[in-house]
């Protein structure tokens, strides 16, 4: 940070959004699949959660040791972000704000798509059901009854 300060900023607000903290784009999109995968498969997301906790972990070791690490010769003489480039990264920073405050700018729009699926899932998932109960009607109907 002491070479670049501007910069810092901006690597360690897309540092958070990769962290999925709160607010930004990256924790919608964890959040999301998270809670959707926990209601199929929770031993995936529990370990796809423990992921998520190492990868926390290395990226915020990486952005101590790449913008607090010691100053050599060759980082010393890197020159900070000019207008131009801030001029860039501000609209990259509003849309991590943007999507972590309102996801259902972008979310709604799928929406129509996400409802056909899950009922295109869950006739499947009923066709299968009556096809077992035609096979097997006894152990499918032990099954239902302990449901």
């Amino acid at each position: 940070t002491r070479a670049m300060p501007v910069f810092s900023v901006f690597f360690m607000i897309i540092c958070l959004s990769s962290l999925g903290l709160p607010g930004t784009n990256g924790f919608v999109g964890e959040f999301l699949i998270l809670v959707g995968s926990y209601q199929s498969v929770p031993v995936f997301t529990i370990i796809a959660t423990v992921g998520i906790i190492f990868a926390a972990a290395y990226l915020l070791w990486m952005f101590r040791r790449v913008m607090f690490g010691p100053l050599t010769e060759k980082n010393r003489s890197l020159t900070d972000l000019d207008g131009r480039e801030i001029t860039i990264m501000i609209p990259i920073i509003v849309m991590i704000f943007w999507i972590g405050i309102y996801p259902s700018t972008f979310t709604q729009k799928t929406e129509k798509t996400v409802v056909a699926l899950l009922e295109k899932a869950k006739a499947a998932q009923v066709a299968y059901q009556m096809e077992q109960q035609r096979e097997f009607p006894v152990e499918a109907q032990v099954i239902t009854d302990s449901k």
